[in-house]
């Protein structure tokens, strides 16, 4: 017991202080993409050929258009290798998640449009306490990981009132990952169909948000928002659990802050 105590002291106080400060995160931390058109050289489309879900394009083969689609991008850091003139990169930024699809959906430049909070309805019923079941519609286990990660101690889920509970019956809303395969959607379906009114849905993910690499498969739905009603999206493959946080608080009005 006496040596538990001490191990404990030596340990000190393990929780992140965000969102009190700026987050410390890793430097091979992959945040938010930025794009630069006017380094791209005429006529080179290197990132656009070697992205593995299209989430890079250029309209019309047009030089200076490149887009970005962040609910394709797996951040995988193939564009960046493949750039010569250093077009593409990622920012420390880990704040990511929008309330709309087509927010994710961006030119270079084009200014980032972070999440915004549920309507004051909303605010009242879920603002100081949010119950998420999660579903696994088909993922690699990489999205549901860092879910797990974010009740351990040092993320501490529970301390800002959001819980991951085991029934549809006793939750506000669904935590989905996974492109949603075949076998998954009446499953899908029917857990949010199990859920009490007014409920709401989180796409976590690339999968959960398009489909990520496996989209076009026929065996695939093309994520949650081919089956239920999405309101918020969090990019990443999978997210940080920041990210996560980031975008849950901003939902849920109690992070309004750029």
């Amino acid at each position: 017991m006496l040596k538990n105590l001490s191990a404990r002291l030596q340990q000190g106080f393990r929780t992140v202080a965000w969102p009190e400060g700026d987050p410390v995160l890793p430097s091979r931390f992959q945040g938010l993409p930025v794009l630069d058109p006017g380094a791209c050289a005429p006529g080179c489309s290197a990132c656009v050929e070697v992205c593995p879900t299209e989430a890079l394009r250029i309209p019309d083969g047009e030089t200076g258009g490149l887009t970005l689609d962040l609910g394709r991008c797996l951040f995988c850091g193939d564009c960046v290798a493949a750039c010569p003139q250093g077009a593409v990169a990622f920012s420390g930024d880990h704040r990511m998640a929008v309330r709309e699809r087509g927010h994710l959906e961006r030119m270079a430049r084009e200014e980032h449009r972070l999440a915004q909070a549920l309507d004051e309805k909303m605010r009242r019923l879920f603002g100081r306490s949010l119950k998420l079941r999660q579903v696994s519609a088909g993922g690699c286990n990489a999205c549901e990981a860092e879910i797990n990660v974010l009740t351990t101690v040092v993320f501490d889920l529970g301390r800002f009132g959001i819980q991951v509970v085991a029934s549809p019956r006793h939750a506000d809303g669904l935590l989905v990952t996974g492109p949603v395969t075949g076998n998954m959607r009446l499953a899908l379906d029917k857990t949010y169909q199990a859920l009490p009114t007014p409920r709401i849905v989180v796409a976590m993910g690339a999968c959960a948000i398009s489909g990520g690499p496996f989209a076009g498969h026929p065996e695939v739905e093309g994520g949650a928002g081919e089956v239920v009603p999405v309101d918020l999206f969090i990019p990443g493959c999978p997210p940080h659990p920041l990210t996560i946080l980031d975008g849950l608080l901003r939902l849920m009005g109690r992070l309004e802050r750029a």
